[in-house]
């Protein structure tokens, strides 16, 4: 299918997970794409899975000048932009009384202030019309032990959706929408990232998946496809949802 064809995107954080397989999905659906990552590896290696035509660029979401000048870049690259999928974030699962100050900023700072003042410097380069995704969390629909702060980031992120669309639709004639994703199978459940052993990881796993009521965690895919769905003009008349997507765990 071609519903993004001829649509220039933006994907944050499209080095792994949800944002790569996005970026891949927006690839085949004809979009024309720049992605962001962090880290220099992840971003070389994703300019070689995602190939020649898709610029791949490293910008620290905490870095304000570097959003500034991503701006510039994709001025510079497509003119103006039609979509933007604002995917990067952080997660921080703990007990209540082991969130520490660092912790809390750094959730704020990446899944909050990061996005904003993105936004900010993104307003002049979007075209009109544009649609915008922001990557939101089930987390902040329900009261789930140890989501804590990353929960408020997430609902902060919800509010956002609805404000904006206050400030920009009409005299811009940008649109905001939210994907609020619930437990989705990509390398943030690797032992690894998660510190511990093969064995914790599959009880953790399990414990996971015994919360679901469909009995399984979503895909990168699935989410990828709700993206390409806001994005594009399928859902023109479409503004200010934040699509739960999480198996029911949320109303079950």
């Amino acid at each position: 299918m071609n519903r993004l064809k001829g649509k220039r995107a933006l994907i944050t954080g499209g080095t792994s997970g949800i944002g790569l397989e996005t970026a891949k999905q927006f690839l085949s659906e004809g979009a024309e794409l720049i992605v962001t990552g962090v880290t220099p590896a992840n971003v070389e290696k994703t300019q070689k899975e995602l190939g020649s035509k898709v610029l791949v660029l490293q910008a620290d979401s905490r870095d304000l000048n570097a959003q500034r000048q991503l701006a510039t870049h994709i001025e510079n690259h497509f003119g103006k932009l039609d979509i933007a999928f604002l995917n990067a974030g952080v997660s921080d699962w703990r007990p209540f009384d082991q969130i520490d100050e660092d912790s809390f900023d750094r959730l704020f700072s990446i899944n909050v202030k990061a996005p904003f003042f993105l936004m900010q410097a993104l307003v002049p380069v979007m075209e009109n019309p544009s649609s915008v995704v922001l990557m939101g969390s089930n987390s902040s629909h329900a009261g789930y032990a140890t989501s804590n702060a990353y929960a408020a980031s997430k609902g902060a992120i919800s509010t956002l959706t609805k404000a904006w669309n206050a400030d920009l639709l009409s005299s811009h004639g940008v649109r905001f929408n939210t994907v609020s994703p619930g437990p989705i199978d990509t390398p943030l459940y690797d032992k690894d990232k998660l510190g511990v052993s093969t064995e914790i990881q599959e009880m953790i796993m399990d414990g996971i998946r015994q919360g679901i009521p469909t009995g399984r965690l979503g895909t990168a895919e699935e989410i990828a496809k709700a993206v390409v769905y806001l994005a594009s003009d399928e859902s023109r008349f479409t503004v200010g949802i934040d699509l739960v997507l999480d198996g029911a765990q949320t109303i079950i």
